[in-house]
């Protein structure tokens, strides 16, 4: 006669009950889409003490306009890059990049912003780095 063989026990995680009932719908993936609306909204409210607001038409209108000056400057800082035979896209590229596509006064001040972002960003990361 051959040996009985007794059942094994069920594993701990199948013991427990189901908490969540299991849905046939899926769930919708949200589109990837980058939209700097809500940076531009932050800075109108900085900028504007009223209770001041924005349509949505000039809030498209300024997200294009801001995509596309990223684009200009990532392009001519990526020519700067090449045209000094580097591979690395340092801080000076997106500088000269920025003086030579916006005029004036306001290429001095954007590059002002600019060294005062990195700065803080670098504090932050030796901050985090010390802790």
């Amino acid at each position: 006669m051959a040996p009985v063989k007794q059942p094994k026990k069920a594993l701990k995680s199948m013991e427990k009950p189901l908490e969540k009932p299991i849905s046939k719908r899926k769930k919708m993936k949200k589109k990837n889409y980058q939209s700097f609306s809500i940076y531009i909204y932050k800075l109108l409210k900085t900028v504007a003490k009223e209770n001041m607001g924005i349509s949505q038409k000039s809030m498209l209108i300024m997200n294009n306009f801001v995509n596309d000056m990223l684009e200009r400057i990532a392009e001519e800082a990526a020519r700067l890059m090449l045209h000094s035979k580097k591979t690395t896209l340092s801080s000076r590229e997106i500088q000269s990049a920025i003086k030579l596509l916006v005029p004036g006064e306001l290429a001095k001040h954007a590059n002002i912003e600019g060294l005062k972002a990195v700065t803080t960003y670098m504090n932050s990361r030796t901050k985090e780095a010390s802790t």
